[in-house]
């Protein structure tokens, strides 16, 4: 859904304060639907977005799962177990071309946005499953693309969407120290607060989830783009992905959120001093881990399918 620039904020934003004396960072995830097959109007979107959570004195903003390149939320692209159907072909074709390359202009685009606000970037994570009929369409992550940043706000890092209900991940992501713990999604049921929570809780850390909110008529109409099953039901008002964003803290209070009311920004303070709290009651990599008994080996290194031993001889040679 486009937006209009005006003078007026584009969303209302939910704000909840913190005692002034804690060091704190003010966070927001947006809230937001995808202009479908349009990435530049996205970009456009994104940096308008970004810019409203920078006036209520953001440092970090978080954006939804795939909101660069879309969701495509209710689409089987034709996939029936042995036979994909010339239709669903053109379906991917059109969400191929949507998506970006990082890096790449669109990048560096999102780069540009953020260096006005003396943001930069950092790199990737990739999701290193995509959950049921996502993977016909999307590759997947490995170890070297399940960082933590150490910025000046604190160590960041990322999981999306079902991938935060693996445990070794989440276990991977608290060795390294994650302290604001992003997580994108497209899942809006009632149940994902209760794994946002978990997480907070079990890794002594802030938890920021932000997803969608977008209407039927958010997507392009059929017979361009149908939900498979349910089309049929939908009107163009139909609610097709409720949000849910949320913000909570490492003692696994809600801060801000959940949000089910449309798009928004959401905001809150994290008083840093919290996940210390949080970690002398419980610190599942440190006092209360038992490594002598169980223990995680993480491969970190870049999986790559093909290796051409003349570009490592020339890489080798290099170094003589």
């Amino acid at each position: 859904m486009a937006i209009v620039a005006s003078d007026a904020p584009l969303f209302a934003e939910v704000d909840m304060g913190v005692d002034s004396s804690a060091p704190v960072v003010r966070a927001t995830v947006v809230q937001a639907s995808t202009i479908f097959y349009d990435t530049p109007a996205t970009l456009d979107k994104a940096e308008r977005l970004l810019a409203e959570a920078a006036g209520y004195g953001s440092q970090l903003v978080v954006f939804p799962e795939a909101f660069i390149g879309g969701y495509p939320r209710g689409s089987n692209f034709g996939v029936t177990i042995g036979n994909r159907t010339a239709k669903g072909k053109e379906e991917f074709r059109k969400y191929h071309a949507s998506a970006i390359d990082v890096p790449g202009p669109e990048v560096e685009r999102l780069a540009a946005m953020a260096g006005k606000y003396k943001g930069h970037f950092l790199g990737k994570h990739r999701k290193i499953m995509p959950t049921a009929l996502e993977r016909i369409i999307w590759g997947f992550g490995d170890g070297s693309t399940i960082p933590v940043f150490e910025t000046p706000i604190g160590k960041i890092g990322a999981a999306i969407c079902w991938e935060n209900r693996m445990p070794l991940l989440r276990t991977a992501m608290y060795a390294k120290g994650i302290e604001i713990y992003c997580a994108p999604t497209a899942d809006s049921r009632e149940v994902w607060q209760a794994s946002m929570t978990h997480i907070a809780l079990e890794g002594g850390c802030f938890v920021l989830s932000a997803n969608q909110f977008c209407r039927r008529k958010d997507y392009p109409p059929p017979p361009e783009y149908e939900f498979s099953g349910t089309e049929q039901d939908l009107t163009p008002d139909s609610i097709v992905c409720a949000g849910g964003s949320v913000i909570i803290s490492p003692s696994g209070s809600v801060l801000a959120g959940p949000n089910y009311d449309g798009e928004a920004l959401i905001s809150a303070d994290l008083d840093l001093g919290e996940i210390a709290r949080a970690k002398f009651d419980f610190d599942v990599v440190g006092h209360y881990s038992r490594p002598e008994v169980l223990s995680l080996v993480v491969r970190d290194h870049p999986a790559t399918p093909v290796t051409f031993t003349s570009a490592s001889a020339k890489t080798e040679g290099s170094h003589k």
